[in-house]
């Protein structure tokens, strides 16, 4: 799989607040201030490769958490494309350029369509004009409908209506939590609603008539269809679940699949009737039968002939359930092809590989080894498999300042805390980079380089450097913002404000006096993650802020490099992660500043900041 250079996402900047998120609005043109620069989402800049030297297929993808899978051929050409909901409210598409033999897939948007999607989605065709069209989520707890007013080849949604209902007229409830599905069981024509109830049973509605926009309209059948009652591998407990249907034993009918909150695997129900007269009987097995599979719980199936070899292929995206979801913040996509004896071989926990160390990311850039480029810093929450700590991840740039080429070189033996944050400076004037770590709780740590600025080789020298005032969540950032020839320090944590430390000491001999706990009133809501670049090329710095929601805040100094005056600046928006970490470097050698940000997925979105036309 690959990604090719035309799909990128473009957003036109100006010197502004960077806005939106999981769920936002699709990022709009700024209004002209002077600084507009282009940046280009891309997912496969430049080449990025794991510690066994194997290249990642789309390494700014942003990292996957809770990915849900499902395959169709959304253009008509005769292999299977893929979408993926990893965020509430839209969809990832990813277009089969290759053939089933010879796959290819292109990552070309993470909002679909545009289509407000709610926390599930799929895509049925609802009206039976051969074409794929959406039902979704509507928040919440009901069913929209998007109808595909397009063609089987373009394809082009309406909402039609905001909820399904029944034939009395009443709203069908499905708890978000609980992802349905729809198909006609019983192959008489007639589109079957299955809904699953977080005691465990399924609740099945049958379509029975169209209202006079051709919208189904359905009655409840019943409230425990074939007598169905998952009890789950920790006693009584039932949770949230999703559930699919498919011929899996090529039999001429469907079969039933589970996953469940408190259900580490997927379970299995054989349809042992026909496909008019379904029958589902007996207990649920582990699937694949052969090889059950195991993770944290709440595994959402999907199927689909990916190869071309005439056999259903099984993948699982992994929602995280009761048994740890730390634990597979990066094992959460998983292929299991279908071989021609019958049973499952699982391929890979990693279908889209990506830069991912887990979840919740920070990046920061520097010049670790002293050959001239840029090197990658990754901290995460909380390492999936080390629990008991958060990791700082070194890629090392094996290529040039113009052509950055990244292999993961492992993590660095620092802290043993949780919510890792790196800052780098040369904090002695020594020649070398020394490190101020934040973490989950109020204190930075100092980790002083007593290796080389060829060599680096961090010690800690205090875990409570400095210490905030209230709050938790520490995230530092380095800069002199007086110009006075040393860095000062600001720090973003839990509750959205920005402390400020200034330097009084001396360039070799820091000291970081405290001036406010919410410096310029700035309170951007839940967990603010600061950084400082000279974006409108002005000659002083200018601050820029994440958020946990509301992506990106730009404040723009009118100040001097002696004396900042921020001033909050709205004039632009672009599409970031939620709990956007952000970091603006020349990765490219051109001259100019682009956008790399961390985010909830544990992976890095990258934006190219290229001259506008």
């Amino acid at each position: 799989m690959r990604w090719l250079p035309g799909a990128t996402a473009l957003f036109l900047v100006g010197c502004g607040s960077f806005t939106g998120g999981a769920g936002g609005s699709p990022p709009r043109a700024a209004a002209s201030t002077g600084f507009s620069p282009l940046f280009v989402r891309n997912v496969d800049a430049f080449e990025v490769v794991d510690d066994t030297g194997t290249p990642y297929d789309h390494p700014f993808l942003g990292g996957l958490n809770v990915p849900r899978p499902q395959w169709i051929d959304i253009d008509n050409d005769g292999d299977l494309d893929l979408f993926v909901q990893e965020a509430s409210g839209r969809i990832m598409f990813f277009e089969q350029a290759g053939t089933p033999q010879q796959p290819d897939l292109i990552w070309r948007t993470d909002a679909y369509e545009g289509l407000h999607v709610g926390e599930w989605y799929r895509f049925v065709d609802m009206d039976a004009d051969g074409d794929f069209d959406l039902l979704a989520e509507q928040p919440f707890n009901y069913l929209q409908y998007y109808r595909n007013d397009g063609s089987p080849e373009h394809a082009s949604f309406t909402l039609v209506v905001d909820t399904l209902k029944d034939v009395n007229g009443t709203p069908i409830f499905s708890d978000r939590q609980n992802i349905p599905q729809i198909t006609d069981i019983d192959c008489d024509g007639r589109l079957d609603l299955f809904i699953g109830l977080l005691i465990g049973t399924v609740m099945r509605y049958e379509e029975i008539a169209r209202d006079s926009s051709g919208v189904p309209l359905f009655q409840k059948i019943t409230d425990r269809f074939e007598d169905i009652e998952i009890v789950a591998q920790l006693g009584s407990l039932h949770g949230a679940n999703t559930m699919a249907f498919v011929d899996i034993d090529d039999d001429g009918d469907q079969d039933f699949f589970w996953g469940d909150f408190f259900e580490p695997g997927l379970l299995f129900i054989e349809n042992v009737g026909s496909c008019s007269s379904p029958v589902l009987s007996g207990e649920p097995v582990s699937f694949p039968v052969d090889n059950p599979l195991e993770t944290s719980g709440y595994n959402a199936p999907a199927f689909g002939d990916v190869d071309g070899d005439g056999y259903m292929d099984l993948f699982v995206g992994v929602l995280g359930g009761a048994f740890n979801p730390n634990r597979t913040t990066i094992d959460n996509l998983l292929f299991y092809k279908r071989e021609s004896g019958g049973g499952f071989t699982l391929r890979t926990r990693r279908f889209l590989s990506n830069i991912d160390v887990g979840s919740e990311s920070i990046p920061a850039f520097a010049d670790l080894d002293g050959d001239g480029d840029l090197d990658l810093l990754l901290a995460n929450k909380i390492d999936p498999e080390q629990l008991q700590v958060s990791r700082v991840y070194r890629f090392e740039n094996t290529g040039t300042p113009r052509r950055p080429v990244f292999r993961l070189a492992g993590p660095m033996a620092l802290d043993d805390s949780y919510h890792q944050a790196p800052a780098l400076a040369d904090l002695d004037a020594d020649g070398d980079l020394d490190m101020l770590l934040g973490s989950w709780r109020a204190n930075i740590a100092f980790h002083r380089n007593d290796g080389t600025a060829l060599e680096p080789r961090f010690v800690r020298v205090d875990s409570a450097y400095v210490t905030i005032t209230r709050g938790s969540n520490t995230t530092p950032a380095l800069v002199d913002i007086d110009a006075d020839g040393d860095f000062d320090l600001f720090i973003g944590e839990a509750s959205g404000t920005i402390n400020f430390y200034r330097n009084t000491g001396t360039p070799t001999d820091p000291h970081f006096e405290f001036v406010t706990d919410k410096f310029s009133d700035i309170d951007i809501g839940r967990r603010s993650f600061p950084t400082f670049a000279d974006l409108d090329g002005d000659g002083d710095q200018d601050l820029i802020i994440g958020s946990e929601a509301n992506g990106l805040s730009f404040y723009r100094n009118i100040g001097t490099p002696q004396v900042a005056v921020f001033v909050a600046d709205t004039t632009f928006a672009i599409d970031v992660p939620v709990m956007a970490a952000p970091v603006f470097v020349d990765i490219d050698g051109d001259g100019d500043l682009d956008l790399f940000s961390g985010g909830i997925g544990g992976g890095l979105v990258f934006y190219e900041n290229r001259p506008a036309n």
